[in-house]
C-alpha cells in the first residue's frame, strides 16, 4: 500500500484538508445549540421541541449514513467528501433566511444528510490512507478538528447573534463554511489505496448485517451511542440554567462558555496516542471516568465550578470517543470498514437525537439535576459495555491463536 506518511507535505494536506472538513460539518451540525434556550422563549416551545433544532439534523445525518454506505464503495472518497461540504454549506446560508420555526427544522434535517457524506467517509479514508501504526495519532488529529469545528459554530453563532439577530449569524457562518469546503476540495490529496467497485444490494445487506451481527463491533457501536448522547444532551440544555436566575449570561457571554471544547484537541490527540500503546477498554474507562466528574461538577452552583464541569465533560468526551472510533477501523473486516464506520457513526448521532432529546424530558420534570444523574448512569453503563467489547476482542484473538 502507498500509504500517506507522517511529516510529508501529503501529510500536511491531509491534515489541513481533513481539519477543515471537520469544521464545516461540527460548525454547522452545532451552531444552533447556543439558541436552544432563545427558540424556547421567541417561539414558545419546550425545551425538547428546541432541542431539535439539533436532533433534527442528526437524525437526518443518521439517516444519510445508511444510504452512503450503500454508495461509499463505488464512490471516489474525495468527490463525495467534496460534495457533502459544499451541499452543506449552501443549505446552512439557506437557513438563514427562515422565519418560520418548522420551515428551519425541515433544513436542518436536509443538511444532516448533507453531511452524512463527510463523517464516514473521513473515517475510511483515514484507515485506508495511513500506516496501521499512525491511526490512534491521525484519527485524534480529526477528532480534534471536530472539537474546534463544533467550537467555532457555537461561538460565532453566540457573538453575532447578540450583535446582530440569529439569522444573520448563520448566514455569515454558512459563508465562512464554503470558504472552508473550497479549501478542502482543491488541497486534499486525492485517495491512493481506495479501488471503486460495484456492490449489490445484497452485498451490502450481507456486510451491514454482517457487522451488526459482530458482537465486539456492536458494542463499540453502542458505546458511541452513550457517550455522543450524554455529552449532546450536557451541551444542549446547560444554557438554560445558565441564561437563568441567578446568571443571566448574555448569548455572547453563553458561546463563549463553548470555547472549553477546545480541550478536546488536545484530549483526542493525548488519548489517540494512549490507546496505541496501552489497552484500550482502560483508556476510555478513564475518559468516561472524568467525563462524568465533570457532569457532576455542573450541580455545584458556582458558576466557576459549572464552567470548569462542562470543560471536563467536553475533555472526557472528546477523548473516549477518539479511542473509540478508532478502535472500530482496527477490529472492522477490511472489506467492510467503511459500512463498521456508517454503522458506527449512525449509532452516535443516534444517541445525539434519542438521548439528546430525552434529555429535554428529564429537564422539563426534574431539574438539571435529574438531567445530571440519568447522564450517570448512561455513562456508568458504557463503562461496562467497553471492558465487555475488550473482553470480547480479546477471546477473538486467542481463538484465532
Amino acid at each position: 500500500m502507498n500509504v500517506i506518511e507522517i511529516g510529508s507535505s501529503d501529510h500536511r494536506r491531509a491534515s489541513a484538508g481533513m481539519l477543515m472538513g471537520s469544521i464545516v460539518v461540527f460548525a454547522v451540525l452545532y451552531s444552533p445549540q447556543p439558541l436552544i434556550s432563545l427558540f424556547s422563549k421567541e417561539y414558545h416551545i419546550s425545551p425538547a421541541t428546541a432541542g431539535a433544532s439539533i436532533s433534527l439534523a442528526t437524525i437526518g445525518l443518521g439517516i444519510g449514513l445508511i444510504l452512503i454506505s450503500a454508495l461509499s464503495s463505488s464512490l471516489e472518497r474525495k468527490k463525495l467528501m467534496s460534495l457533502s461540504l459544499l451541499l452543506t454549506s449552501i443549505l446552512a446560508v439557506a437557513s438563514a433566511f427562515c422565519h418560520q420555526f418548522s420551515i428551519f427544522l425541515v433544513i436542518r434535517f436536509l443538511e444532516g444528510i448533507c453531511i452524512s457524506g463527510f463523517p464516514s467517509i473521513a473515517m475510511a479514508y483515514i484507515n485506508e490512507e495511513f500506516h496501521r501504526k499512525d491511526i490512534g495519532r491521525v484519527m485524534g488529529s480529526y477528532i480534534a478538528g471536530t472539537a474546534i469545528g463544533g467550537f467555532t459554530g457555537r461561538i460565532v453563532i453566540g457573538a453575532l447573534t447578540d450583535l446582530l439577530n440569529w439569522q444573520t449569524a448563520l448566514m455569515i457562518l454558512g459563508m465562512i463554511n464554503l470558504l472552508l469546503s473550497l479549501y478542502f476540495w482543491r488541497y486534499l490529496p486525492a485517495s491512493r489505496n481506495f479501488h471503486p467497485h460495484r456492490r449489490s444490494f445484497k452485498q451490502w445487506q450481507a456486510g451491514m448485517i454482517g457487522n451488526l451481527l459482530n458482537k465486539r463491533l456492536l458494542l463499540l457501536f453502542i458505546t458511541g451511542f452513550l457517550l455522543m448522547g450524554v455529552y449532546i444532551m450536557i451541551l444542549d440544555y446547560i444554557g438554560y440554567p445558565l441564561t437563568a436566575k441567578p446568571y443571566y449570561l448574555s448569548q455572547t457571554v453563553f458561546g463563549f462558555l463553548f470555547v472549553v471544547n477546545l480541550v478536546g484537541t488536545w484530549s483526542s490527540v493525548w488519548f489517540g496516542k494512549l490507546a496505541d500503546h496501552h489497552p484500550r477498554p482502560q483508556v476510555i474507562a478513564i475518559a468516561i471516568a472524568l467525563f462524568a466528574a465533570g457532569a457532576m461538577l455542573t450541580l455545584i452552583p458556582i458558576l466557576a465550578v459549572k464552567i470548569l464541569g462542562v470543560a471536563l465533560v467536553a475533555f472526557g468526551f472528546f477523548a473516549g470517543h477518539s479511542v473509540a472510533s478508532g478502535w472500530v477501523g482496527l477490529v472492522a473486516d477490511s472489506e467492510h470498514k467503511a459500512q463498521a464506520s456508517s454503522l458506527y457513526l449512525l449509532f452516535y448521532y443516534g444517541g445525539s437525537s434519542l438521548v439528546g432529546w430525552s434529555g429535554g424530558l428529564f429537564l422539563h420534570r426534574l431539574g438539571w439535576s435529574g438531567l445530571i444523574y440519568y447522564a450517570f448512569v448512561l455513562l456508568a453503563a458504557a463503562v461496562v459495555i467497553t471492558s465487555l467489547a475488550g473482553e470480547a476482542i480479546r477471546l477473538r484473538r486467542l481463538q484465532l491463536k
